[in-house]
């Protein structure tokens, strides 16, 4: 089970990371503009919204290890389906597959981990977000190396490699579970209601999402900024890759702080306070200390693993898990899913970068009240709320 969560985390961001360097080539190729680059920008917010709300009745009806395979599977295709791309809507109908598949594994793996790892929640969280931060940085360095070495079709399609390597161990495991349940009647899984009247919910909501509108923003439009400022593709595609890399300093910080503070939140004002200054670094000197404003850009969104791991505790089972991370990953992503678009609808419009990071920052405010919602001191767990279990 370890090998499997862990094999498929690489996997759940590599079909965003792979593709964001070569969005300029590719568009040169195919035959698209600024308004398509936005689509693909916002397509992993809205298809991980899509799979925060079919994904836990999916779950009820055919167990979480069915599910995941089937997630897997479908990464894998769409992966390799993107790479043969001759038409805009092949991209972005392929795109689409692997991100769904994507989106569902976003929402499933922390019930997992609550199923299997209960008593390690903290070490597990932290193992699995560390592979997705993994997944999430070296697409994005490697994506401009391969392409000048094989093209650019071989940089996105050789992602499909990880899902199919996590194929493996996920069949194994639910062949096992269905002889283990072979002779035992089935039971429907428990169904948690009522969550939109919780404010804990909405707080999750408002953390994933607003922390998820930023990071896909930057990651769909930072090359750009750095190359309409005079910088070379490459440093575009380094600027991504070095952005997406020191998520792995929040991913190995933030289960622990979760675990062990009662009240988190004074960590997220000083992750917020990164993300700031270096918003307004990235915007007003992208040039002039570009690699400090990176890195201060890079340490902001650990605000994510840590409303990952409050999922879990701030649930009693994985049944309970898996509704509130359908919930809060649902809704944040169908909020976040704007985000890379209206960056470059309000860029076009102001030919600048400046009227884009002030939309950011509004954005922002959101997610310092979201969270100051979901980290409220233990034991607030959303079954104490008012939502029912049937």
């Amino acid at each position: 089970m370890v090998v499997a969560i862990l094999t498929f985390a690489a996997s759940l961001r590599t079909a965003v990371t792979s593709i964001a360097p070569l969005l300029s080539r590719i568009a040169e190729e195919i035959g698209f503009g600024a308004t398509t680059i936005g689509i693909v920008g916002m397509m992993p917010t809205a298809t991980f919204a899509l799979a925060g709300f079919v994904a836990p009745a999916l779950s009820r009806r055919v167990g979480l290890e069915q599910l995941t395979l089937a997630a897997v599977v479908a990464t894998g295709v769409g992966l390799v389906l993107r790479s043969f791309s001759a038409s805009t809507a092949a991209l972005l109908v392929s795109s689409g597959v692997a991100l769904l598949g994507m989106g569902i594994g976003n929402i499933v793996i922390p019930p997992l981990v609550k199923r299997y790892f209960s008593d390690r929640i903290a070490l597990m969280s932290t193992a699995y977000i560390t592979f997705v931060q993994l997944g999430t940085a070296v697409p994005a360095a490697l994506a401009i190396p391969v392409a000048d070495a094989y093209g650019w079709r071989i940089s996105l399609g050789a992602w499909a490699l990880v899902p199919a390597m996590a194929a493996l161990p996920w069949a194994g495991i639910v062949l096992t579970r269905r002889r283990a349940r072979a002779d035992r009647p089935a039971t429907p899984g428990s169904r948690v209601t009522g969550l939109w009247r919780t404010p804990l919910a909405w707080g999750m909501t408002f953390m994933f999402g607003m922390t998820s509108l930023v990071t896909y923003s930057l990651f769909t439009w930072m090359p750009t900024m750095v190359t309409d400022a005079g910088g070379s593709e490459s440093l575009g595609g380094a600027v991504v890759a070095v952005f997406a890399a020191l998520g792995f300093f929040g991913t190995l910080a933030a289960p622990t702080i979760c675990a062990r503070f009662a009240n988190p939140f004074g960590f997220v004002l000083f992750f917020i306070s990164c993300l700031l200054i270096g918003l307004a670094g990235i915007v007003w000197a992208p040039t002039h200390g570009t690699w400090v404003w990176v890195a201060l850009l890079g340490i902001g969104p650990t605000t994510f693993p840590m409303a990952l791991t409050l999922i879990n505790l701030r649930t009693r089972t994985d049944a309970e898990s898996a509704a509130l991370s359908g919930f809060a990953q649902g809704a944040g992503y169908l909020l976040a899913c704007a985000g890379p678009l209206l960056v470059g609808v309000l860029h076009e419009a102001t030919h600048g970068w400046t009227v884009p990071m002030v939309f950011l920052v509004i954005t922002i405010a959101a997610l310092i009240a979201g969270a100051a919602v979901a980290c409220r001191p233990l034991p607030v767990v959303i079954e104490d709320l008012p939502a029912s279990a049937e």
